[in-house]
């Protein structure tokens, strides 16, 4: 079992701040594949992955990454400073 957490636009899209999903995902692009099978509202939220980021325990991988026994994965926009 994982903990998905679903940050600014993402969790407005999707409608839920987080939830523990289990997965036979082997990446986080299967994952996020798993994901948009659950509803109209997962596909719009990951429709174009350039605009998403993700972390997984904290730390920033990209969509190919393995998923390995992680405790917690986070959705979230890019960010920008200024």
């Amino acid at each position: 079992m994982i903990k998905i957490l679903y940050f600014s636009w993402l969790r407005e899209n999707i409608g839920v701040s987080e939830e523990i999903v289990e997965t036979s995902a082997k990446s986080i692009e299967e994952l996020v594949e798993e994901l948009k099978l659950k509803s109209d509202r997962y596909k719009l939220a990951f429709t174009n992955l350039d605009n998403v980021k993700v972390a997984m325990d904290q730390r920033f991988v990209n969509f190919k990454a393995d998923i390995k026994n992680p405790t917690e994965i986070a959705f979230f926009p890019p960010m920008t400073g200024g």
